[in-house]
């Protein structure tokens, strides 16, 4: 947890120390050294996003090993962090909206390009297992808000309260000023995103979070929208954002990571050039001050890679070979 909460500390003096040289893109950035760009990795391959991605990897495996399908093994292995209270960024316990709910955004994909999605939904532990039944029982793609939920309790899930004792505290702390500040690490603005090759060879993956503490009430981030947060070909690769998902969705990050890989990149260089990308669009926005993105991705190789705008961000690699293990990404870093 602690690598994560330094998410922004991090961002902010990461420029201090060795392993920087100029890019060769952009003067005024700085590419991390010291990382291996080309990693594969044996089949069945699971990658998921920041420290809590550890524990989700591990239950994804033992499903997967049992037999389950990759679909149930994503929501399995990230429905771990969606019940874990200690992690503020999904599912129970997470930071609530300015208004004091928690609302939670989700979404999965399968090898066959079918995809269930919910959105602003309240109430509900394990919105990843809401979207798929999204994807398995109706013809939509995403059901937000009131639809949702009267979907979700309709198959059966608890409505129930999210609000932790300990996220109200830091909620009511927060009303103190109440001045909305997306600082982006593992406790405000994140992800979990975890993508998944199995021993066939077939991509699938899935996104669930809490979203941006304080944000307006009826936000909606990437994570939730097919072809910003998540998407996949299962003919030539998977990605998954993490970040200020504002910014991911302007840019429709995950698919033109896809794309990226289709026109022959690998999984680091499509996910350094989007990431590269959307510094470009974003270096004179609003948003600049805070803004912080990465991506993980794997081609149908097991070839995967992750990248990030800023320092910080590592994600847990699980595959027989190597085991379950983190993997700091590499970044580009942007001078003051």
């Amino acid at each position: 947890m602690s690598n994560r909460r330094d998410f922004i500390k991090k961002a902010a003096i990461g420029a201090i120390g060795i392993g920087h040289v100029l890019s060769p893109i952009n003067a005024n950035v700085k590419i991390s050294k010291g990382f291996v760009t080309a990693k594969k990795a044996n089949k069945p391959l699971i990658i998921s996003t920041w420290n809590h991605g550890l524990a989700a990897n591990k239950e994804a495996w033992e499903q997967l090993k049992k037999g389950s399908s990759s679909l149930d093994a994503i929501v399995s292995g990230v429905g771990i962090p969606e019940a874990d209270p200690k992690v503020r960024s999904v599912g129970y316990g997470g930071l609530p909206d300015k208004e004091g709910k928690v609302t939670l955004d989700a979404c999965i994909m399968d090898h066959n390009s079918d995809c269930g999605s919910v959105s602003f939904l309240q109430g509900i532990k394990h919105p990843i297992a809401v979207a798929k039944k999204v994807l398995e029982n109706t013809p939509h793609v995403m059901l937000s808000g009131k639809g949702a939920l009267q979907f979700a309790v309709s198959e059966g899930f608890k409505e129930e309260n999210l609000l932790t004792l300990e996220s109200r505290k830091r909620w009511e702390k927060w009303l103190e000023n109440s001045k909305y500040q997306p600082v982006i690490n593992s406790e405000n603005h994140d992800t979990i995103s975890m993508l998944v090759l199995d021993k066939e060879g077939n991509l699938s993956g899935g996104c669930t979070t809490s979203g941006a503490a304080w944000k307006m009430h009826g936000r909606v981030g990437d994570s939730p929208i097919i072809g910003a947060g998540l998407f996949l070909d299962n003919d030539v690769g998977a990605a998954a954002a993490t970040g200020l998902g504002e910014a991911v969705i302007r840019t429709a990050g995950s698919a033109m990571v896809v794309e990226l890989m289709r026109q022959g990149k690998t999984p680091f260089e499509a996910c350094k050039e989007i990431v590269e990308r959307i510094y470009n669009k974003h270096k004179n926005h609003k948003d600049m001050s805070f803004l912080q993105v990465g991506f993980i991705a794997v081609n149908k190789k097991g070839d995967y890679a992750g990248y990030s705008l800023k320092p910080g961000f590592n994600y847990a690699v699980y595959d027989s070979e190597n085991g379950n293990h983190m993997e700091d990404s590499a970044f580009k870093m942007v001078k003051k």
